[in-house]
């Protein structure tokens, strides 16, 4: 194994952050070590599942819009410096925050599968609403 090869295993492997990859249907094809760790879904319960698994329902229009944008272009502003931060759903159904990147995956020149590398950023999200709503309460009392 070369060390570019290394390296991938290694940040595959990585707890850390949740990688995720969908096929054109949207079906999981790849789950991570940190996928698990962050959404509590095992690789076996979440691989053939459709992303809906950690999609919030009031958001899976909007997802499968872009979602399908995205498959016919190739192109989306979240696959290069841009961070989409969205909510997310646990196997216990708790709400979490994601902040993501994308990375379309092309064989033969069409996209085979979208890559996500996600980190929950849920305790900063929280922390940045209760910073806005005390200055807001500060704002409005002088």
């Amino acid at each position: 194994m070369d060390l570019t090869s290394s390296i991938a295993s290694a940040v595959l492997a990585s707890e850390a952050d949740a990688i995720v990859a969908g096929d054109p249907e949207g079906l999981i094809r790849f789950w991570n070590p940190g996928a698990e760790r962050i959404f509590g879904y095992t690789a076996t319960e979440a691989s053939g599942q459709s992303l809906d698994l950690i999609i919030p329902e009031r958001l899976r229009k909007a997802h499968w819009d872009g979602w399908h944008k995205v498959m016919q272009t190739g192109r989306s502003r979240y696959a290069g410096s841009d961070l989409l931060s969205v909510p997310a759903i646990r196997k216990d159904g708790e709400r979490i925050s994601v902040a993501f990147t994308i990375a379309p995956v092309s064989v033969g020149g069409k996209i085979a599968l979208l890559v996500a590398v996600m980190r929950d950023v849920t305790r900063e999200f929280n922390e940045m609403k209760a910073l806005r709503l005390k200055v807001s309460q500060m704002a409005g009392t002088s």
